[in-house]
């Protein structure tokens, strides 16, 4: 009799697992134990030549995988909750979402972009979020820096990342507080070695042409993500070509008079009618950023994620995916953006409601898109110089990080076009 009941159950596994095609990862805040880490198994489905799908607003943005052994172990190896379907449970979700009483969308993903972060040679993947949580969610990427750009290697990358920079030749306005410290007088060094030896005669003048180069790849169809002091100074320094900006202690020469005047926002990618700061020793590139006059005590500091259709507004959903709309806030050299300084054809995802100062913001160029993400680590409040790496195995399910992730993935998406 035994016998006859194990070989029984023994009979309903096998049936069950023959029909069991499909592996979720759930990404909502009860179930899944590791965010950050389940973008990485997506990546990785999609490197070994799998196909996934997103499911925009299904239990936080959750992904549908196939099932295959060596995705399950993928997953019980990184630590990664999964959960088993059956052909008709996956079909049954996925006409839940294609209702259209639902606020959802099923989003193909279909090849593993490849991605390049802008960063100097030896400097540590904790220097900046981006490196940081790919290296946790293990999404391989190349480090790349003035001379590959400059070469043109920006053509065998689909996604490249820009963190904390400075596209001005500033030097990160680290002057007032900093321009004695050993670092910072090897950096400047540095930088105007790197810039003579690629024919230049000012590091404003070779980072100009970087950033050109930059915007190229995104006009010919990449994608671009950056964070903290490379938003503002991007912006700043494609509209300021052929304008001197830079005082004596910069370049060696004094700033072309009347500047401000002379500053072209259409070239800008996300800002208009900024006003620059011309004192060198302020830690700051215009009046975009927020950061001194926000005036919003820690324990209030978060920011919304504005609330998109899904099947209408694909892109600007995917970019917002999450477990929670409501995300903590988090300070950087640029930490947040003057909402009258944004362009209107600028779509903002996300949003401080206690001053409304613009936090995410996305955009389209030519034939590519950029993503401009204030602050410089979502999960350390004010991050100073040497202080010491954020450990992501504290923040397996940290919100803020997964917006950096969200962007990561984008461009492996079979894309529709945007209605609104």
């Amino acid at each position: 009799m035994y016998s006859k009941r194990f070989l029984f159950v023994l009979m309903l596994v096998i049936s069950w697992s023959a029909k069991a095609n499909f592996i979720l990862l759930p990404m909502d805040e009860s179930t899944q134990q590791n965010h950050l880490k389940a973008y990485g198994i997506t990546y990785w489905v999609l490197d070994k030549q799998y196909k996934a799908s997103w499911l925009l607003n299904y239990r936080g943005g959750s992904f549908l995988l196939p099932d295959a052994p060596e995705i399950r172990k993928e997953c019980q190896i990184r630590g990664v909750s999964f959960e088993v379907l059956s052909d008709a449970q996956a079909n049954q979700i996925l006409d839940e979402i294609a209702s259209p009483s639902q606020n959802m969308e099923t989003v193909v993903l279909e090849k593993a972009p490849k991605v390049a972060v802008y960063t100097p040679k030896g400097k540590q993947p904790w220097d900046d979020a981006v490196t940081l949580v790919l290296t946790y969610a293990e999404i391989p990427f190349t480090a790349v820096y003035d001379e590959e750009v400059l070469t043109d290697q920006l053509l065998l990358y689909d996604w490249l990342h820009l963190h904390h920079e400075d596209f001005t030749g500033q030097y990160g306005k680290f002057f007032g507080a900093y321009r004695n410290a050993p670092w910072y007088i090897e950096q400047k060094k540095e930088a105007e070695a790197l810039a003579a030896k690629l024919g230049y005669a000012k590091v404003s003048q070779e980072k100009l042409a970087v950033a050109q180069k930059i915007r190229d790849f995104v006009i010919g169809g990449g994608f671009m993500f950056a964070m903290c002091s490379a938003t503002d100074s991007f912006d700043i320094a494609l509209a300021a070509e052929g304008v001197d900006i830079c005082e004596p202690m910069f370049d060696g020469d004094p700033s072309q008079p009347n500047y401000q005047s002379r500053i072209d926002y259409t070239k800008s990618f996300a800002f208009k009618n900024y006003t620059l700061e011309r004192r060198p020793e302020r830690y700051e590139f215009s009046d975009i950023d927020m950061t001194e006059k926000r005036k919003i005590p820690m324990e209030k500091d978060y920011f919304t994620l504005m609330e998109f259709s899904a099947k209408w507004d694909v892109i600007p959903s995917m970019l917002c995916q999450n477990h929670t709309q409501l995300v903590k806030g988090f300070m950087g050299q640029s930490t947040s953006f003057e909402r009258d300084l944004v362009k209107s054809n600028i779509l903002v995802l996300g949003e401080c409601q206690l001053n409304g100062e613009a936090r995410y913001i996305h955009g389209q160029i030519g034939k590519g898109m950029f993503t401009y993400y204030g602050g410089h680590d979502p999960e350390d409040y004010q991050h100073r110089v040497g202080d010491e790496p954020t450990v992501l195995d504290l923040h397996p399910t940290s919100p803020g990080y997964r917006l950096i992730l969200n962007n990561v993935l984008f461009p492996a998406a079979r894309k529709k076009k945007q209605k609104t």
